[in-house]
């Protein structure tokens, strides 16, 4: 009850006037069953876009961050994140699914496949538990690209911007039907995640980079480099592809 709350009366109506989001390709996300949608991940706002422009409900996969504050935690609950510890192993193994569980219930489940922001607005590598959701709920998956994102907010602003335009493009379903039945190792599981990425990509328009961004944040943490977004700087890509975008 209260997602629809803060879709369609306390939040969205807000967004809408202030982002006037744009959706592309809506005809790709199934009626009804289940379905992945996986997105490229630009700023902390993007988990409110996509959800925005559907009309089916989604539930994404967040960071468990997110819920060590009472004050945001109710909203996060009320968004339906559920929450996604960064320890590996069983917390990884949790998250997944608690993912598959809402897929096998037929629901629309959001996720980051590159595990982070990106640092630079370029896309990076994905990690497998996208592929792995897919294979054990034997659903397709729906390449996303959100595009302003990172202009509205960018990385190590506390609050966004209160003027931009957003806009999602979701992708046509990525079927893997050929690897149900067959034991899902690492070279499977790599095949359907980079396959996936490609999409990404190639919706999105972004820079590809075969490195995982939490390690490019890791390094440059430990360099004490300035993260680019941090001091108002733009993204190297994203407003080219807009303009081209608007154009066609």
């Amino acid at each position: 009850m209260m997602y629809w709350m803060l879709k369609n009366v306390l939040l969205g109506p807000l967004l809408r006037l202030l982002y006037r989001p744009k959706a592309r390709g809506l005809e790709n996300i199934p009626a009804d069953g289940p379905v992945i949608l996986a997105v490229n991940h630009q700023s902390f706002v993007d988990s409110l876009f996509a959800p925005l422009v559907m009309k089916r409900r989604v539930v994404f996969l967040g960071k468990a961050d997110y819920f060590r504050s009472a004050k945001t935690a109710w909203f996060f609950r009320a968004a339906g994140v559920i929450p996604v510890r960064r320890e590996g192993g069983s917390a990884s193994e949790a998250a997944i699914q608690a993912g598959v569980r809402e897929l096998n219930a037929g629901n629309v489940v959001g996720i980051y496949p590159e595990g982070t922001r990106s640092p630079d607005g370029r896309l990076y590598r994905g990690k497998t538990g996208v592929a792995r959701m897919a294979l054990l709920a034997r659903c397709p998956i729906v390449p996303v690209a959100v595009f302003g994102s990172r202009d509205v907010q960018p990385i190590g602003k506390r609050m966004p911007k209160l003027s931009g335009r957003i806009e999602v493009q979701f992708g046509k379903p990525l079927s893997f039907e050929r690897f149900y039945g067959q034991e899902a190792d690492r070279f499977v599981l790599r095949s359907i995640t980079d396959e996936v990425m490609y999409e990404i990509m190639m919706i999105s328009g972004q820079e590809y980079v075969d490195e995982y961004a939490a390690k490019v944040k890791q390094r440059q943490s430990e360099a004490g480099e300035r993260q680019p977004g941090v001091a108002g700087e733009e993204a190297p890509r994203e407003d080219t592809v807009r303009q081209e975008r608007a154009k066609a």
